[in-house]
């Protein structure tokens, strides 16, 4: 499965999440987009919750290592992790040239609808633009 960025909704923080519904519950699996990656340059670590661990909308949930800075990761929605994505520590580069669909970092289920503030593609287009 191919996830198309422009379908996705983004948090002003540069996570990404895909929603969709499974019955009557409603799933995100979150990453970090391509000028997030551009930006951090090489990355060096990734420190992931664990499955079960609650997460809030614009709250910390790990953070990614780069040989620039250590950037916090902040969940763009809220609910449980119920998946983490183990291999992508080790697998940083692949990461950089595949954020959307190998560099899933975690899955959520949601305890409340995606909040409001998160971005449509050609909003988050807009402020990657505006931040150079």
């Amino acid at each position: 499965m191919s996830r198309d960025p422009a379908k996705l909704i983004y948090a002003k923080s540069h996570e990404w999440a895909d929603v969709v519904q499974d019955g009557n519950d409603q799933f995100a699996t979150v990453g970090i987009s391509a000028f997030a990656i551009e930006q951090l340059t090489d990355l060096v670590y990734m420190d992931l919750p664990k499955v079960g661990q609650q997460v809030t909308a614009g709250e910390e949930f790990g953070e990614v290592e780069s040989v620039k800075a250590v950037s916090p990761l902040y969940s763009p929605v809220d609910g449980e992790v119920v998946e983490v994505h183990d291999e992508l520590p080790d697998r940083l580069d692949d990461l950089k040239t595949d954020p959307y669909d190998f560099g899933w970092i975690i899955k959520i289920k949601l305890s409340a609808a995606p909040p409001a503030d998160l971005l449509d593609f050609p909003s988050y287009q807009q402020q990657c633009a505006e931040a150079g």
